[in-house]
Formats: structure tokens, sequence, C-alpha cells
């Protein structure tokens, strides 16, 4: 029985690791580009020695932002997704009620991350795939993940128009990924 939505990913990526994963019909990422980015990802937060905390990411609906998803999750965080269809003003009240202390952006949208009020971490997607992984450290986050851990806060408007966020485990993931797979029909 699985216990870490990202067993799907580590698993995947043994058997099709050049099979792409990802694509918005210009760009795409195979599983092991997918692997291989969110530990880095995943790594870079455990070096700022964020654990356990929110993390934004405020990218375009890109491959990568899946990916920043899972790295977020690598490193043992939960993510907040953030982009630039929705108005800054909605943008400032999550980011005032997350408390987040790293926002990962893409090329697209780190100049308006900068003009929001956010006092945390502003950080390239692309600059923290850079970093070399250590294998030991991302094992050991995933072995004291527990299936009760929050992956995500999505935040919802809300009946007063303050955003409300409703979050995720990885158990919730999990259940909803085998229930559609079964309903599916995928292997």
């Amino acid at each position: 029985m699985q216990n870490n939505i990202l067993d799907y990913l580590n698993e995947t990526v043994l058997r099709t690791p050049d099979k792409t994963a990802f694509s918005d019909g210009t760009d795409s990422l195979t599983f092991l580009e997918i692997y291989s980015q969110s530990r880095a990802i995943g790594f870079w937060l455990h070096e700022q020695g964020v654990y356990r905390k929110p993390v934004v990411v405020f990218m375009n609906k890109h491959p990568k932002a899946v990916t920043a998803f899972l790295g977020v999750i690598t490193g043992g965080c939960f993510y907040i997704p953030v982009d630039l269809e929705m108005p800054a003003m909605r943008i400032e009240l999550i980011l005032q009620n997350a408390e987040a202390g790293v926002m990962i952006c893409d090329s697209n949208t780190i100049e308006v991350a900068k003009t929001l009020k956010f006092s945390g971490d502003i950080v390239l997607y692309d600059d923290i795939c850079k970093i070399t992984v250590e294998d030991e450290v991302l094992k050991k986050i995933h072995d004291e993940a527990l299936d009760t851990d929050l992956i995500y806060v999505v935040f919802t408007s809300g009946s007063t128009g303050v955003p409300k966020g409703v979050a995720g485990c990885h158990r919730s993931a999990i259940d909803y990924a085998e229930q559609l797979s079964e309903g599916l029909r995928f292997g």
C-alpha cells in the first residue's frame, strides 16, 4: 500500500524514464526530467531549512509547474498554487493567509511576484533545479512522511470573498488516484 504520493513517480521513472509525462502542447517533460528536477527542488528546500511548511508555486500552467508541485512535496513541504490569471489583490490575500517563506516562480511570473506584498524568498524554478542532490537526505524526508501529511492547500474564494484554504494530504491524493485508475481501468 502506498503512503507517499511520490511513490507513483518513483516507480514510473524506473519503468519508463524517457516517456513523456506532461505536455502543454508546446513543451513537455519526461518522467526522468520530472523526477530529477523535482528532487533538485526538494533538496534545495531542505538546504534552505524549509520543511513541513507552505511553499507558494507562482508559475504559468506548464509541465514545470507540476514538477514544482512534486518538488515541494519531495522536500517534505506542501504547495500553494497561484497563477497570473488571479487578480493581484486575491494573490496578496492568499500570500497573507499562507504565511509562506518561499515562492517558486518561472521567467513569466517572477517580475510580477516582485511587485507583490511577499516577505519571503522569491526564487526562479530554473535556478533551483541546478542544485546537486544528496539522495540520502531525500530518502530520509520520504521515509519520514506520513500519509496524513499535507501536500497542497488550494485557496477558494469562499462565501465572503476572502480566500480560504482547502487542504489535501498524501492519503487523499493516493485514494483519488487509485479510484480513478480503477474506474478508468488504468494499470
